[in-house]
C-alpha cells in the first residue's frame, strides 16, 4: 500500500519515460567526427580569431543541420530530408538578418515566415524537417553577429552541410542490409512472430507489431519510391511481394483471433521468407506442401506462404507481381496539395498557433531586457512543432532538459579555455545526441544544448554568467508555448484522439462494407486502412497520456474502447478467412444493420453521446463480428457522460 501512495501519476510517468534502444554506434562515431569537423578545420587554419572562426561556426552549424536530418529509412528518404533541411536553413540564415532591431517591421516578417513554415511543414516529413530548420536557423541568424557578411556565412553554411551529407552518403554505402528490403523481410518476421505468440499473452502486442511493421513496409516502398527507373523496378517488385502477402497476413491475424496454434514448419518458412528478402538470398529448402484439413486459419496460413513462397521464389513471378505506380498529372499532384495545406483544417490551425506564438516571441523579443533573445525564438520553434507529439510534453521536457544542458554547458564554459580543447566536449555532446534522439526529447536537449552553447560563443563570446540567462530565455519560450499554443487551445489539443478514434471507425466500416460486399482486393485495401487508422489511434493515445488531468485521464478511459475496435477488425479478418475457406456470405440485410451500427457509433464518438442499448442480431460468420461492435458499445456507454437509451427500429 505503502508503495502504490508513493507511486507518481500515470501522465508524470508517460512524461519523464525514455524509449529503450540499443546505441546506434555507427551513428554515434559518424556524429562525434563529422559535425565539429569544419570547426576543427577552421581552428587550424586560423586559430581562434577573426574570419577562420565565423566560417567553422556556419560550417559546423550547416553539418549540424545536414547529420541530424536522415535518420533511419532508404538512402532516397534521407537525401530529401538533409536537401530540405540544408536548403531551408539556410534561406532562414538569410532570413534572420532582417529582423535585427525593433518596431513592426520584424514582427510581420517572422509572422510571414511562421505561417510559410507551418504550410509547407504540412507536405511531407522532408519538408517538415526544413521547416523546423528554417525557423531555427531564423531565430539564430536574428542574434548572431559576426565579421562575415550574409552570403559568405550561407556559403560556409552550405559548405558544412555538403561535408555532412558526403558523410551520410558513405555510411549508407557501407551499410549491409537495404532498407527498403529490410522493411519488407520485417513484416514476414512478424508474421512469424504472431504465429509464435498464439496461446501466450502477448498476441494483442505481436498484432499490433506486425501492423507497424506492414504501414512501414508500405510506406517505403509504395508511397515513397524513387522516381529513377531501374531503382523503381526493384521497389515496384518489392511492393507485389507485400501485395501477394496480403493473405498470409489475413490467415495470420485470423489465427491469432481464434487460438489456432500453428503448424511448426510454417513459423519456419515465415523466418526463411524473412532472411531471403531482406538479403537478397535464394529460399532454402522446398515450398510448403498444401494442408487439407485441420482448421480453415490453419489451411489459410499454408496456403498464403505457398502465395508468397511462389513469388519471392521464382524472379518471373516476382515481375509479374510488380505493382507499377502510376504517375499523377500535375493538376492532381496539386489538388493533393492544396488538400494537405491550405484545405486542411488542422494545418490552418497550426499555421495560426504557430504564428501567434512565434510572433508573441518576437515582441518579447523587443519589450523584455533579455541579452540573447534569439535563444526565446529559438525554444519557440522547436517545442511547437505538429509532427513531434505532445506540446506540453515537449515543452516540460525542453525545460528540464535545457536546465541540465545549461548546467553542463556553464562548467564546460568555466573551467575550459577558448582553445581547441574545446572540441572534446562538443565531439562527445554530437557524438550522445543519436543515442538520445531516441529517448525522449528532454534527454535530446540535454546534450544539444551544451553543444550549441559552445558553438555559439565561440562566435559571440559570452562567458559562463550569460548561461543562466540562456535558461531564463529557455523558460520564456516554454512559457510563451505552454500559454499561447496550448492552454489557448485546449480543445484542439485533444481532438487528435478524438479524430482518430471517429476515423478508425469509419475505416471500420469501409472494412465491413468491402469483406462482405466486394472483392479480395478491395477487402484488403480495407483491411489495410482499417489497421492503419487503429495505428494512428494508438499514437495519439500515448501522446495524450503524457498530458496533464483531464486530459491524460480522459484518452485513459478510452484506452478499452481503442482496443476493443481492433477485436472488431480481427473478427472481420477471422470471418473473411471462414467464407474462403467455404462458410456461407452473411445475408445483405444483416450487413446493413452492423454497418448502421457501426456509423452510428461513429457519430456518438463524434457527438459525444451514448449509444442505445439495443443489440445486434446476426449469424453465421457475422455473428462475432456484431458480438465485438457490441461491445465496443457497450464500452463507449461507460465512457461516455449521459445515457440515451432505445430500441433499435422494426426497420433494422
Amino acid at each position: 500500500m505503502v508503495e502504490r501512495g508513493l507511486r507518481a501519476p500515470a501522465w508524470l510517468e508517460e512524461l519523464v519515460r525514455t524509449s529503450p534502444a540499443g546505441v546506434p554506434w555507427r551513428d554515434v562515431v559518424r556524429f562525434a567526427l563529422v559535425i565539429p569537423a569544419p570547426l576543427a578545420l577552421a581552428l587550424a587554419v586560423g586559430g581562434m580569431q577573426g574570419s577562420a572562426l565565423g566560417a567553422g561556426v556556419f560550417g559546423t552549424m550547416g553539418s549540424l543541420a545536414a547529420t541530424l536530418a536522415p535518420q533511419s529509412g532508404p538512402l532516397r528518404v534521407r537525401l530529401r530530408r538533409v536537401a530540405a533541411a540544408s536548403l531551408l536553413g539556410g534561406a532562414g540564415l538569410l532570413v534572420g538578418h532582417a529582423l535585427t532591431g525593433g518596431g513592426w517591421q520584424p514582427v510581420l516578417l517572422l509572422a510571414a515566415v511562421s505561417a510559410v513554415a507551418a504550410l509547407i511543414s504540412s507536405i511531407s516529413g522532408a519538408f517538415s524537417l526544413g521547416a523546423l530548420q528554417l525557423l531555427v536557423y531564423t531565430a539564430i541568424s536574428s542574434g548572431l553577429v559576426t565579421p562575415l557578411s550574409p552570403v559568405v556565412e550561407l556559403g560556409f553554411f552550405l559548405a558544412g552541410a555538403a561535408w555532412g551529407t558526403l558523410a551520410v552518403l558513405v555510411q549508407a554505402r557501407t551499410e549491409q542490409v537495404d532498407p527498403d528490403r529490410a522493411a519488407v523481410g520485417a513484416v514476414f518476421r512478424r508474421v512469424a512472430e504472431l504465429l509464435e505468440a498464439i496461446g501466450g499473452d502477448h498476441v494483442e502486442e505481436a498484432r499490433r507489431e506486425l501492423t507497424l511493421a506492414l504501414n512501414a513496409g508500405y510506406d517505403r516502398v509504395i508511397h515513397a519510391r524513387s522516381r529513377s527507373a531501374g531503382r523503381s523496378r526493384e521497389l515496384a517488385e518489392l511492393a507485389g511481394v507485400l501485395n501477394a502477402a496480403a493473405p498470409l497476413i489475413e490467415a495470420a491475424v485470423a489465427s491469432a483471433r481464434g487460438g489456432v496454434t500453428p503448424d511448426s514448419r510454417d513459423i519456419g518458412a515465415a523466418h526463411a521468407l524473412a532472411t531471403a528478402v531482406t538479403e537478397r538470398r535464394p529460399l532454402l529448402g522446398e515450398r510448403p506442401a498444401p494442408v487439407e484439413d485441420g482448421p480453415a486459419p490453419r489451411r489459410a496460413v499454408r496456403h498464403g506462404l505457398r502465395l508468397v513462397w511462389n513469388v519471392v521464389g521464382d524472379p518471373e513471378e516476382r515481375a509479374s507481381a510488380a505493382v507499377v505506380r502510376p504517375e499523377l498529372e500535375w493538376r492532381v499532384q496539386l489538388h493533393d496539395l492544396f488538400d494537405r495545406t491550405l484545405g486542411n483544417a488542422d494545418s490552418r490551425a497550426f499555421v495560426v498557433r504557430l504564428t501567434l506564438c512565434m510572433t508573441v516571441a518576437e515582441v518579447a523579443r523587443q519589450l523584455l531586457p533579455i541579452e540573447r533573445p534569439y535563444w526565446v525564438l529559438l525554444t519557440v520553434a522547436i517545442i511547437l512543432k505538429p509532427d513531434y507529439g505532445s506540446v506540453f510534453t515537449r515543452a516540460v521536457q525542453r525545460g528540464a532538459g535545457t536546465l541540465l544542458g545549461v548546467l553542463i554547458g556553464s562548467l564546460l564554459l568555466t573551467f575550459l579555455h577558448r582553445d581547441a580543447w574545446v572540441l572534446l566536449p562538443m565531439a562527445l555532446a554530437a557524438g550522445a545526441l543519436p543515442w538520445a534522439r531516441s529517448g525522449n526529447f528532454g534527454l535530446f536537449s540535454v546534450f544539444q544544448t551544451p553543444f550549441i552553447i559552445l558553438l555559439l560563443d565561440l562566435a559571440t563570446p559570452s562567458g559562463a554568467e550569460l548561461v543562466g540567462a540562456r535558461l531564463v530565455d529557455t523558460l520564456i519560450g516554454c512559457g510563451i508555448v505552454l500559454v499561447f499554443g496550448y492552454l489557448l487551445w485546449p480543445q484542439t489539443w485533444r481532438a487528435p484522439l478524438d479524430d482518430a478514434l471517429r476515423a478508425a471507425t469509419l475505416a471500420l466500416d469501409r472494412f465491413v462494407d468491402a469483406a462482405f460486399t466486394a472483392g479480395p482486393d478491395a477487402t484488403r485495401r480495407a483491411r489495410r486502412g482499417s489497421y492503419r487508422a487503429l495505428t494512428e489511434v494508438q499514437t495519439q493515445l500515448q501522446r495524450r497520456l503524457a498530458e496533464p488531468p483531464p486530459i491524460s485521464t480522459r484518452a485513459a478511459a478510452w484506452w478499452p474502447v481503442i482496443v476493443q475496435l481492433e477485436r472488431t477488425s480481427d473478427a472481420v479478418t477471422e470471418a473473411v478467412i471462414a467464407m474462403r475457406a467455404g462458410e456461407p456470405a452473411p445475408d445483405p440485410a444483416q450487413v446493413a444493420v452492423l454497418r448502421k451500427a457501426v456509423r452510428e457509433l461513429e457519430q456518438d464518438l463524434r457527438e459525444h453521446r451514448q449509444p442505445d442499448d439495443a443489440e445486434i442480431h446476426a449469424e453465421g460468420v457475422l455473428a462475432p463480428v456484431a458480438r465485438e461492435v457490441d461491445a465496443a458499445r457497450r464500452l463507449v456507454r461507460e465512457t461516455t457522460p449521459g445515457r440515451r437509451t432505445g430500441v433499435r427500429g422494426a426497420e433494422d
